[in-house]
């Protein structure tokens, strides 16, 4: 998994626990993963359609650094699927998985539109 994010929790990221707010690092990863999309599938007309089971597995709290790490699972036709996990950089401890994420590519029109991407790119190949 490659690790591309990272995040520092703040006060005003905490919740009356006094830890990250699920919330918040939802957020964060559904950024991270249309920004990602994005450039994979060279189409800033991105959605999220679809979260599998979400997976919290540990707690944050203020002060700690979350890294946010995304594999490609699939590559559909307009679609694709990641899986997602986020741990603190800190404890390497992991705070949620995520084992599919959908993310749909767009035309003009709002609809779903093939992409014809197959495989990862880096942008570095592409300027080559």
């Amino acid at each position: 998994m490659r690790f591309h994010t990272r995040k520092w929790v703040k006060p005003e990221d905490l919740n009356p626990n006094g830890s990250l707010f699920g919330g918040k690092l939802l957020a964060w990863i559904d950024e991270e993963l249309a920004l990602y999309s994005i450039i994979q599938l060279e189409n800033s007309r991105i959605v999220t359609k679809h979260m599998s089971e979400i997976n919290f597995r540990s707690s944050v709290i203020q002060g700690d650094i979350v890294e946010i790490g995304i594999d490609v699972v699939k590559f559909g036709m307009s679609s694709l699927t990641l899986k997602c996990e986020a741990r603190n950089i800190m404890t390497r401890e992991t705070i949620i998985t995520i084992d599919t994420i959908t993310m749909v590519s767009l035309g003009i029109d709002g609809k779903p539109k093939a992409h014809g991407k197959t495989e990862i790119e880096f942008i570095r190949d592409r300027l080559k």
